[in-house]
């Protein structure tokens, strides 16, 4: 099955308004069971910890769809992809950082990363940058 078939059928099934449940069993760790209940119970994150189960695991699966199709659209249309100094500036503008007003710093802190660590995320930028700054550089 072809990726894009495979992202249509999740989402439908996503969307299906289906209310029917089935009986399932999920073996997770007895600690992780144990904070779901006492987060259900003391923090009120969910009706039950079958309704929080649930809830994660559509989360998940809604993030894992995005990121496939946002990829399969990046093999159509590469340059659509941004650069790493892009998506540090968004990540700096959402996390209301100075640092989204320095686009030449952050291009910059873009760049030495990226020489060091070709696997670096927009995260390693900003701090790069952030320490840049901090030594006056």
């Amino acid at each position: 099955m072809e990726i894009e078939e495979v992202l249509d059928k999740i989402t439908a099934l996503l969307d299906a308004d289906d209310h029917g449940t089935v009986n399932t069993s999920m073996r997770i760790p007895a600690a992780l069971r144990d904070a779901a209940s006492l987060a259900v119970a003391h923090l009120g994150v969910a009706s039950s910890t079958t309704a929080l189960t649930s809830v994660a695991i559509r989360a998940t699966i809604e993030t894992a769809v995005m990121a496939a199709a946002l990829e399969a659209h990046y093999r159509v249309v590469p340059d659509a992809r941004p650069t790493l100094a892009e998506t540090a500036l968004a990540l700096a503008a959402q996390d209301g950082s100075p640092l989204a007003a320095r686009q030449d710093l952050v291009e910059r802190a873009a760049a030495a990363v990226l020489a060091r660590r070709p696997d670096a995320d927009a995260d390693d930028v900003l701090l790069w940058a952030e320490a840049q700054q901090a030594v006056g550089a």
